[in-house]
């Protein structure tokens, strides 16, 4: 039951960072639409391709979908009362990924994976919605950049995940992980933490 309502928490998160993306941009409604659906889907599409699901249990069936055009109609509805608009694009990011990190790591656990499996898939669950929305609006995904720490969170609540639900209920690995995750992006963001870089005279720009 956790595990499903996480999946409709997240799906409503990516679907209204994909929203607020395109409206920033300048999209028309169908161009909304089409990319808070996307967003929200595109990580558990992905899962499921990992996972052999045919046809993927994201567009399966009408609640997923549903789900994210709905969070995308109220996301473009009160748009207009957000003033920092970046601010809240990345807030609901952070909650979006930690949310698919851990549910992406108990469905691929459900479907037979090992644990070491469930981890990189609920990695690229988390991260693949951000991935392909950013991808389509041409911009450098945030996994990319040197100033987000972005996929690691992923990887540390997927992690953590796995290690509670190995030991203990599922329902706690699921709520512990996704809060460690959010937690970690949104101080990343805060604190400006960051990974090392390559060396600084290798990189494009930074004589200039």
């Amino acid at each position: 039951m956790l595990q499903t309502v996480l999946n409709y928490l997240g799906i409503a998160v990516f679907a209204s960072s994909g929203a607020m993306v395109a409206i920033r941009k300048g999209f028309d409604l169908f161009g909304i639409a089409a990319l808070g659906v996307l967003t929200a889907v595109s990580g558990g599409v992905l899962r499921d391709l990992f996972l052999n699901v045919s046809p993927p249990a994201s567009i399966q069936h009408w609640p997923n979908v549903t789900v994210a055009l709905i969070a995308t109609a109220v996301a473009t509805v009160t748009a207009r009362h957000f003033i920092r608009m970046r601010r809240i694009v990345l807030t609901l990011d952070a909650v979006g990924m930690g949310f698919f990190a851990t549910s992406g790591a108990a469905f691929a656990v459900d479907h037979g994976a090992s644990w070491f499996a469930a981890v990189l898939i609920g990695m690229t669950t988390a991260i693949g919605g951000g991935i392909v929305r950013d991808v389509l609006v041409r911009e450098i995904p945030l996994l990319m950049r040197p100033d987000d720490l972005y996929a690691v969170p992923a990887m540390i609540g997927a992690t953590t995940y796995a290690a509670i639900d190995y030991f203990g209920p599922q329902w706690i690995g699921l709520a512990v992980g996704t809060v460690l995750a959010t937690t970690l992006r949104l101080a990343a963001l805060w604190f400006r933490w960051r990974l090392p870089t390559g060396p600084s005279d290798l990189i494009t720009g930074a004589d200039s």
